[in-house]
């Protein structure tokens, strides 16, 4: 065997040509055979006992699905150099994004929980818990962390110390609500991560497209796939078009005096019951 061949042959390969050959059995070569012997396990010893680094986000590209697994995905989670990234798992694909949330998207994510919180207020007979941004996980097959997550009702997810600080779908309910604030995701937005919530069971998903001053949202049907819907079913009867119109009203004013319309304007919807 060349030295070439050599460099990508296993170890049971060395030791079959090298060690077990006819010239290495020839008189006077036992010496030569049993280092042989010594040299080839060796490597099976530094091959089976030798560690690799956990893939890091280099090791990836950003901003496209790609296919790897849930041990990659727990490994980037896990990493606390990776402060600045998002990510999102479903069966066996990855996205990653990187960077400081803009300017744009941070004005508007703030509105749109704005809002949430303005529609507790005018019905304070229902219990609404927001965690916009935590990550929600159906461990070993699916994870997200939406813009906007909404629990309606008294079965909200509440930390206790030495558990995770993530919400294991498991575990704990799924929420009534989550959106997407689409700065520079929105296609993504719209479909792979449409379907990573349908599968997760999410009611209800909001997809806010900053750029283009609108608003998407579906409603989860019975064969468990996305409508679009022109009111809301998480906050009962609010038309998305005053959505869609707050985000118009938002290029010309700031973000708090559009949550102030908005509030005005649900004052004019019927009492809740």
């Amino acid at each position: 065997m060349s030295s070439t061949e050599r460099l990508g042959a296993t170890p049971a390969a060395l030791l079959s040509t090298d060690c077990l050959s006819p010239e290495s059995l020839r008189p006077g070569q036992a010496l030569a055979r049993a280092f042989c012997y010594f040299r080839v396990s060796a490597i099976e010893v530094i091959a089976m006992t030798a560690t690799f680094p956990a893939p890091t986000v280099r090791d990836h590209p950003l901003q496209t699905w790609h296919s790897t697994t849930w041990e990659d995905y727990l490994a980037l989670r896990d990493d606390p150099s990776n402060e600045r990234i998002r990510l999102a798992f479903n069966e066996g694909w990855l996205w990653i994004l990187m960077g400081a949330e803009g300017m744009n998207h941070a004005s508007v994510s703030d509105l749109f929980t704005a809002f949430l919180f303005v529609w507790a207020m005018r019905h304070p007979d229902q219990v609404f818990s927001s965690f916009g941004r935590c990550l929600l996980e159906q461990p070993g097959t699916r994870a997200s962390a939406p813009d906007l997550v909404l629990y309606i009702g008294p079965d909200y997810p509440q930390w206790q110390p030495g558990e995770s600080r993530r919400i294991d779908l498991t575990q704990h309910p799924i929420p009534a609500l989550v959106g997407e604030i689409a700065d520079t995701t929105l296609a993504t937005d719209l479909d792979e991560k449409k379907h990573l919530y349908a599968a997760l069971g999410i009611p209800e998903y909001w997809v806010i497209d900053v750029q283009g001053r609108r608003v998407f949202a579906f409603a989860r049907q019975g064969n468990g796939t996305y409508q679009s819907c022109d009111t809301s079913q998480a906050l009962a009867d609010l038309p998305i078009a005053w959505l869609t119109e707050a985000l118009e009203r938002l290029a010309n004013g700031s973000n708090t005096h559009v949550a102030t319309w908005f509030g005005q304007q649900i004052a004019t919807l019927a009492p809740p019951q």
